[in-house]
């Protein structure tokens, strides 16, 4: 679940190894290329840590929650 945190949405995902987690990172990119909003995007074994914020405005948006709408669509494929 999403939560707020330091004026940001912060999720943490997990995969069952290193390939999927950064696999579901190249879809966060590519998603985020398209809506031209980028996330702060940790990866690491198993697990990828995405945060959210509208940096101009210094607090999450309209454009940071559908992000995080579409982030967990992908995670469902």
């Amino acid at each position: 679940m999403w939560h707020e945190q330091d004026n940001s949405l912060v999720k943490e995902f997990n995969f069952p190894d290193f390939k999927t987690a950064l696999a579901f990172t190249v879809k966060i990119g590519e998603l985020a290329e398209a809506a031209n909003h980028h996330p702060d995007v940790t990866l690491s074994w198993g697990k990828v840590q995405v945060k959210l914020t509208t940096h101009d405005v210094g607090e999450v948006t309209e454009k940071d929650k559908q992000l995080a709408a579409k982030i967990d669509q992908i995670k469902l494929q």
